[in-house]
């Protein structure tokens, strides 16, 4: 989101470097956003257990840290909302692909664990991820549900990067007319 902000306000500043077309165009936009992954399945906090806790527990709890957790995931959650619905909306929901893991549980899903160990997994998830099917989060749910017949991960990152290779090679030719 905060890419796609820059770009609508360099449109909007006029600047010569971008697209002089009206910011709202998304369909120029190709937008891969890859999450760091999350065990939002996982269910770690629930209403009773919350409903309990005082101040402490809310700041530490069991080696977690609850606010912040909640906190991070709804913003998270948010911003996967907010462009889903925007390339919807503009009918070029294809342009946007989020590959993000919402299933991760124990040491995968935290951010900081840097052991050798805990790396190798993630990388072993990062390569099951990309054989998965495109997944975009339902709006109502905010559960990511595989799209038919959209491909693999691996097979939409190979289109992203085929588009953007002939782009680069449409406006080289551009400049080479020059």
């Amino acid at each position: 989101m905060v890419a796609m902000s820059m770009l609508t306000k360099e449109v909007l500043r006029r600047n010569p470097d971008f697209n002089a077309g009206r910011p709202t165009e998304y369909t120029n936009y190709l937008i891969i956003s890859v999450g760091t992954g999350s065990a939002k399945q996982a269910e770690k906090y629930t209403a009773p257990q919350c409903a309990k806790w005082g101040l402490f527990q809310w700041l530490y709890n069991g080696g977690f840290t609850p606010i912040i957790d909640i906190f991070s995931h709804a913003s998270s959650d948010m911003v996967d909302i907010h462009a889903a619905v925007l390339f919807q909306a503009l009918h070029c929901e294809k342009n946007y692909l989020r590959i993000q893991d919402d299933t991760l549980i124990g040491n995968t899903s935290s951010v900081d664990i840097a052991t050798k160990e805990n790396m190798e997994s993630l990388i072993g998830i990062g390569q099951d991820l990309l054989k998965k099917p495109v997944a975009r989060v339902n709006i109502d749910t905010g559960v990511y549900e595989p799209c038919s017949g959209e491909g693999t991960n691996a097979e939409a990152l190979a289109h992203f990067a085929k588009k953007l290779s002939d782009e680069r090679k449409l406006r080289k030719r551009n400049l080479d007319s020059y």
